[in-house]
């Protein structure tokens, strides 16, 4: 007879890890309706949206600060802003005093469809959240929480 695997939690739905992972999942799904329209992925969503964000807080922006705003791996978002190049929504260039930095900004394509995808996906997580209802602002603040503590891994 096999020997029986032991588990910490005594069931899926006692395990933070997994839930947040079912959940994460279940977001996703509902994300990937509504950016296939607009010819996105998630990822690509959220490095357009991190690069609109920054750039209404600062210029230049360059790969690294997209990578650091969205905590996302510097070869991935590398790779990725080479799609977004491709399909004409971002220009990257040299940066002038930095060689190794590439400055990256959206084109007019690039705006319109940010803008729409925002609003697509904002109305599609008040949609997701609203379960949640008056809650919606703790869990935001013990996700908050969770992210600082947990950035320098």
């Amino acid at each position: 007879m096999a020997k029986e695997i032991e588990f910490h939690f005594k069931s899926p739905n006692d395990s933070p890890g997994y839930l947040l992972g079912q959940l994460t999942m279940l977001w996703q799904r509902k994300q990937k309706k509504v950016l296939d329209p607009l010819d996105l992925t998630q990822t690509q969503f959220a490095l357009l949206a991190a690069l609109g964000w920054l750039s209404k807080k600062s210029s230049p922006v360059t790969q690294v600060d997209i990578a650091n705003q969205s905590n996302a791996d510097r070869m991935m978002v590398s790779k990725v802003l080479r799609t977004l190049e491709d399909k004409k929504f971002i220009t990257r260039r040299e940066h002038p005093e930095d060689t190794r930095a590439k400055i990256i900004q959206l084109t007019r394509s690039g705006e319109t469809v940010l803008q729409k995808a925002l609003i697509e996906i904002e109305n599609a997580d008040i949609d997701f959240f609203s379960p949640l209802e008056k809650n919606l602002s703790s869990f935001n603040s013990y996700v908050v929480n969770l992210i600082d503590e947990n950035k320098s891994l």
